[in-house]
């Protein structure tokens, strides 16, 4: 028993901090280093990179000692200079550790060849062999450095963008008395209709850009405007709480849609049926039969304003995003709320529905998110962010994502990766304040290749493609994400 104890009590030898940080780093390296990682696909190149790094580290040591002195020199040495050894062996680590408790390593810490010692085979004199500086062996500090330039690359999950041409300001167009806050387009592609707060809705060619028509009626700004695509009707909505439907044949009002109890902010029509879907500051957005001038429902939820909405065939029929920050998705048959996304952490002011695949898109003022239809499921954000507040976007079917800020920026985003390849500023017009850069609606025409910008310079600018750019002019530098965000 006291033989146990004496030798329970004996301390341990302690470890160099050399040697506590080398296994500290190989066990980082083994836990996280991407080559363990099963799943990852192998890259042969990358491998016989690796190995033959390690193979130039392993042995870089062992070829650059010096060969040492024969045994009789050894000898003579140790008894000349009174037990002292010679310079070219390897050194004892600190904390009383022979290289041999290592295990080999090859970070042992050897003396740099200098000139042969002046008291080698001389005993005259009691002077001590001058030793070079200590130099450290390849392969300690700077190969943990330098591993991650060979480290095998594990491919990208991020798809990458298509190439899109930029788009450039070829029109503006001037009319309006007042900030520019809604545009729908006619289904003939012909026309389309600004709405402004100037209590008016002028109607303009496409082609030309000149003035068709201007409609009074409203006595507060116009907020929203829809097209039917099957009747001469047009639909606007304002801040005098008035929903109207207006003949274009006659080019009046027959009907007035009288419920909300604020002002109205947006309006939607159903692909399918008669329907009317107006969202205000009332919270409630409002399902409307166009020839019985009746509701339907009042599908409250929300908290707060209910400032975008769109609608399509199927289930969700009625989607809607709020101030409250959270998108909700309508049972339109029982008038009740499916379900309801709270992603965004700001008021969701803008959202599009893409024409082709079951998927749309919300922006807000912290970020652009992506998400799937019917289920609502996250995809990913937008790879930048806008830092403003976003109050229109569209897309279209070549899969280009337009946002526009509330400091005049106009950014185009590839929808299918959510990489932004331009950034435009629009320019405030003469006789408006420079703080009127506002971007309040966007829209494009029916084949996607036309933007139309409403402003608050009291401008409508219209956008296009630059057909002279190319891939050369205007190359793709796209860098894609380390992760994927999945909140």
């Amino acid at each position: 028993m006291p033989g146990a104890m004496a030798t329970l009590s004996e301390p341990m030898e302690p470890k160099s901090l050399q040697t506590l940080s080398r296994e500290s780093l190989k066990r980082s390296l083994n836990l996280f280093s991407p080559v363990n990682d099963l799943s990852a696909p192998s890259d042969p190149k990358s491998k016989e990179l690796r190995t033959s790094y390690k193979l130039h580290a392993e042995y870089e040591a062992i070829l650059n000692v010096p060969s040492l002195p024969s045994a009789s020199n050894t000898n003579a040495s140790s008894q000349g200079q009174g037990g002292q050894t010679s310079s070219s062996q390897l050194l004892a680590l600190p904390g009383g550790q022979d290289s041999t408790d290592l295990g080999g390593d090859r970070n042992a810490i050897v003396v740099a060849p200098s000139a042969p010692p002046k008291g080698l085979n001389d005993t005259s004199g009691p002077t001590r062999s001058s030793a070079g500086p200590l130099v450290s062996a390849p392969g300690s500090s700077e190969r943990f450095q330098s591993t991650s330039a060979i480290m095998e690359r594990i491919p990208s999950k991020w798809p990458r963008p298509e190439w899109h041409r930029p788009w450039k300001n070829y029109r503006v167009i001037s009319g309006h008395l007042g900030w520019v806050r809604s545009i729908a387009f006619d289904s003939s592609n012909s026309w389309f209709c600004t709405g402004s707060a100037d209590r008016t809705i002028k109607i303009w060619d496409v082609a030309s850009g000149r003035l068709k028509l201007t409609l009074t009626g409203h006595i507060e700004q116009i907020r929203g405007l829809a097209v039917h695509p099957k009747y001469t009707y047009m639909f606007s909505a304002g801040d005098d709480k008035q929903v109207k439907c207006w003949d274009l044949e006659q080019n009046k009002v027959i009907r007035s849609y009288h419920g909300h109890l604020s002002g109205v902010y947006c309006l939607a029509l159903h692909p399918t049926l008669d329907v009317l879907f107006t969202g205000g500051r009332d919270s409630v957005c409002r399902v409307w039969d166009i020839r019985s001038k009746s509701q339907i429902f009042a599908l409250s939820g929300h908290e707060n304003t209910v400032c975008s909405v769109f609608t399509r065939p199927t289930d969700p029929q009625v989607v809607t995003g709020s101030h409250d920050t959270t998108i909700k998705f309508w049972d339109l048959r029982a008038g009740k709320s499916m379900a309801t996304l709270t992603n965004h952490k700001k008021s969701v002011r803008a959202m599009a529905l893409h024409p082709k695949e079951r998927a749309f898109a919300s922006a807000s003022a912290d970020n652009i998110k992506k998400f799937t239809l019917p289920k609502g499921e996250f995809v990913h954000n937008m790879l930048s962010q806008q830092k403003s507040i976003i109050n229109a976007m569209a897309v279209n079917e070549d899969g280009v994502v337009a946002t526009a800020g509330d400091n005049g920026s106009l950014w185009f985003w590839d929808w299918k990766s959510g990489h932004n390849f331009q950034q435009a500023q629009t320019i405030v017009q003469p006789g408006s304040l420079d703080s009127e850069a506002a971007i309040y609606a966007l829209s494009y025409d029916l084949t996607g290749t036309r933007l139309v910008s409403c402003e608050a310079d009291k401008t409508i600018k219209m956008w296009k493609e630059d057909e002279t750019a190319t891939e050369q002019t205007h190359p793709l530098n796209f860098r894609p994400p380390k992760d994927i965000r999945r909140f």
